[in-house]
């Protein structure tokens, strides 16, 4: 069976803790590989070879950066394919969802090949006789990266790219549920010519992770996962004196107002809620109906969610593919088959749901609750997968104090033609990314990504102005040099200047 090791100082290295992990096909549920679970001893090397290749990557030039993203940019694009062919085989997301989580992953590495400009710092001269103040950005060191399964090779672009743009070194700790594409990422960079050392994926469990929020030559952690996984990130990283980024989970609401296109509504919802399985933390998962137009709503997205097709990711007529193991499967099918008895009518219920000829696979069907309630478990958790609420409002007020009572502050988006009310929600919502007539507001590259309340914690969205930000710390330099018309080497200056 194959094994996915590691890769340390610019190889694959073994793991050799006798710990190992499954990798299965969601669709066959047939288990095709074994990863390497990292000790305490192996996390330690890969962070040796970072502060070690930090060394001279950190001193050099930004053109010799900019020179290797340039070139694993070029890669990238040449490989898109065969990465998505990896999301796709571990993960389980059709091969067009796989290829737009590459296409989105570039993005920050076309930003990090401007990192240049990002870099800029700023000079105040003459601020007194003689006395000039500069501002400039540096490095922090060694910086690590946490990574969820939901998009294997995207949420790592949003990461090392930029950190080694800025001329820090990068330990990647991939989910061991789909790890192939991290290292195919690696692997990429080094042919592009990145230094041995400046990137280094190792695979693991708790015990990695705990290593690296505690070890003392890493400066800073970054995480994107579930809301309580982020909030120990943060709690013990950041006593252990490290800068902290970590995104946590959602609970993003669709609000719908009486005059919106309820057919470009119910498109919305229906991709917003189903597309990728779920398994995403800015996939829609609460559609706030304002007014009468709930049973039309609800009517139109049930009249699409039963046509989308369901299959193997590596099937070109697959619109959706199975959930990553089956206990997940398992706990998001409890959510729909627990809802009537809270109160939800069970509109869609796809807990039956099977594939013929892949019985075995961790398949579910789209699932459709209405007149949900906000005590409920399938509205009040992150079930992370095709589960779309419906809850109802009388008016905008209502609606509006909905969204703002989760404790999730992730995504948004309000659904009319109206201007002013389309202008009140994106200032009044208490959310950190809003979509007006876009149901998933992801932010382009050059824009940061990242929430409010129990969806972030940390000072600091991830990539864009916010992402260079945390992967450098600023510095202020004040100079004052005497003028050569004061005495030293003569020079020819006049005497009275």
């Amino acid at each position: 069976m194959k094994t996915v090791n590691h890769w340390i100082g610019g190889k694959v290295v073994d793991g050799v803790s006798g710990d190992y992990g499954p990798v299965t096909n969601p669709a066959t549920g047939e288990r095709t590989a074994r990863v390497a679970l990292a000790s305490v001893a192996e996390v330690d090397r890969a962070v040796a070879a970072a502060k070690e290749a930090y060394a001279h990557w950190g001193t050099s030039s930004l053109a010799a950066r900019t020179a290797v993203l340039f070139r694993y940019r070029a890669l990238l694009d040449a490989h898109r394919e065969e990465l998505a062919e990896l999301i796709t085989a571990e993960h389980g997301k059709v091969h067009s969802d796989a290829l737009g989580e590459v296409a989105r992953g570039l993005e920050i590495v076309e930003l990090a090949c401007g990192i240049t400009t990002q870099l800029k710092g700023e000079l105040s001269t003459q601020v007194s006789n003689r006395v000039d103040v500069a501002s400039i950005r540096q490095p922090l060191g060694v910086v690590a990266g946490i990574t969820p399964f939901n998009f294997p090779a995207m949420v790592p672009m949003w990461m090392f790219p930029l950190a080694v743009a800025c001329g820090n070194t990068f330990v990647l700790k991939p989910s061991e549920k789909d790890p192939s594409p991290a290292l195919r990422l690696a692997e990429l960079a080094t042919e592009a010519g990145l230094p041995d050392g400046v990137l280094n994926v190792v695979n693991g469990d708790r015990i990695a992770v705990d290593r690296l929020l505690t070890h003392p030559d890493v400066a800073a952690v970054s995480f994107v996962g579930s809301t309580p996984i982020a909030r120990h990130i943060h709690t013990t990283a950041s006593a252990a004196g490290k800068r902290v980024q970590a995104l946590g989970g959602a609970k993003n609401h669709m609000l719908v107002l009486p005059d919106a296109d309820l057919d470009a509504a119910a498109d919305a919802a229906v991709s917003a809620a189903y597309g990728s399985a779920g398994e995403r933390c800015m996939a829609i998962s609460a559609v706030v109906a304002v007014g009468d137009i709930g049973d039309e709503l609800v009517a139109k997205i049930r009249d699409r969610a039963e046509k989308i097709k369901i299959g193997p990711g590596d099937d070109p007529a697959s619109e959706m593919g199975p959930l990553i193991t089956k206990a997940h499967r398992d706990k998001v099918a409890s959510y729909v088959t627990g809802a009537a008895d809270q109160g939800a009518e069970v509109v869609l219920d796809g807990t039956g749901f099977t594939v013929e000829g892949y019985e075995d696979g961790h398949w579910i069907g789209l699932s459709l609750l209405d007149k949900v309630r906000t005590d409920s478990d399938a509205y009040r958790d992150e079930i992370f997968g095709p589960v779309l609420c419906v809850l109802r409002a009388a008016t905008y007020e209502e609606g509006l104090a909905i969204v703002n009572a989760s404790p999730f502050g992730n995504g948004t988006a309000v659904f009319t033609r109206d201007g002013g009310a389309a202008r009140r929600f994106q200032l009044e919502v208490e959310a950190g990314m809003v979509g007006v007539n876009v149901p998933i507001p992801v932010p382009v590259g050059y824009h940061s990504f990242g929430g409010w309340k129990d969806s972030l914690f940390g000072d600091h969205h991830i990539y864009g102005n916010d992402g260079v930000r945390f992967y450098t710390r600023g510095k202020v330099v004040t100079t004052r040099w005497p003028d050569p018309s004061d005495g030293g080497v003569d020079l020819g200056f006049p005497k009275n200047h």
